[in-house]
């Protein structure tokens, strides 16, 4: 299947390392060293669909169709708003999209790569032509900025790509294998992370146990996918990690052999955007891939999870 179009979303204000040194006397050079942030990005008066659906505006413009032709929605999120009517019927009603299912997945920071994955299946299934993937999370809504342990992480944002069955330009992106893995059953799997809307939101209280296996993770599953379609990491032109923490993003680039310049990145200036995050980096650089170059996404989620999707452009 390939990429139409993709668009994103960020909201305008900006929290930066100077808010938690007053709050908590983190020094600012000691959190940016080991975090990778300078500031992130917090919602105001958007909310989560209102940030889902700008995303989808942001691509809508250079998709080669009417929206009304979209036949499937997915949304992608753990920071729900409203558990029934979620960001993919919200898009479908902001869009007035009448003949579409709409559905939205979980699995933590893995969300979008699922979501990816299940408009995939109904791709080639031939129950879809074209369909729109939008992941949004509104971290901010659930983290507490007093947590010292990962209050200081969490930004918000949302992304959007719309999807066909065949190549409709030579501007798509083909995708060309989706890989995801649940992994609740090693470490800490169940307890690393957590999102308990009625009792404390947002917390991390194994933050080391998280680290480990996501630096495990992201490694083994890209490497994975790639083997899988006959290829070796040197054929990869650029790769986009989850970005949960330069520490991790760093121990994957060097696991995997890659150059600082191959691993694009926006967690200095948005902070931990959690399952849009790489699919905003990727839309963020979009002018930057050539006919050719080959692209990597991995994802490490809580639950725990991880995925990785392989492109070409």
């Amino acid at each position: 299947m390939y990429i139409n179009s993709v668009g994103h979303y960020i909201p305008e204000k900006v929290v930066d390392n100077k808010y938690f040194e007053q709050l908590h006397g983190f020094d600012d050079n000691w959190l940016f060293k080991r975090t990778g942030i300078l500031e992130r990005r917090r919602a105001t008066s958007e909310d989560i669909n209102v940030m889902a659906i700008n995303a989808v505006s942001s691509a809508k413009g250079k998709i080669p169709y009417d929206i009304s032709e979209v036949d499937t929605i997915v949304g992608a999120t753990y920071s729900y708003k409203d558990t029934l009517n979620t960001i993919a019927h919200q898009v479908q009603h902001e869009f007035d999209i009448k003949n579409t299912r709409a559905l939205t997945v979980s699995s933590a920071c893995s969300s979008l790569i699922n979501a990816l994955e299940v408009a995939q299946a109904y791709i080639i299934s031939g129950k879809s032509k074209k369909a729109i993937v939008v992941a949004s999370e509104h971290n901010s809504a659930y983290s507490d900025d007093s947590d010292k342990v990962s209050g200081h992480l969490w930004g918000d944002g949302a992304v959007a790509f719309f999807i066909s069955k065949e190549r409709l330009s030579e501007d798509d992106i083909e995708i060309k294998d989706i890989k995801t893995k649940g992994l609740g059953t090693v470490g800490r799997s169940i307890e690393g992370v957590k999102l308990e809307p009625a009792k404390d939101g947002i917390t991390m209280p194994f933050g080391r146990d998280v680290f480990n296996w996501a630096c495990k993770y992201m490694t083994e599953i890209v490497k994975d996918v790639v083997e899988e379609n006959h290829y070796k990491e040197e054929d990869i032109d650029y790769v986009i990690p989850h970005q949960a923490n330069v520490r991790i993003i760093e121990n994957v680039r060097k696991q995997l052999g890659f150059s600082n310049e191959q691993v694009l990145t926006n967690i200095e200036k948005c902070g931990n955007t959690g399952c849009a995050s790489v699919g905003i980096v990727f839309s963020q650089n979009q002018e930057k891939f050539r006919k050719g170059n080959k692209i990597a996404l991995t994802v490490f989620g809580g639950g725990y999870s991880c995925g990785a999707v392989l492109m070409e452009k």
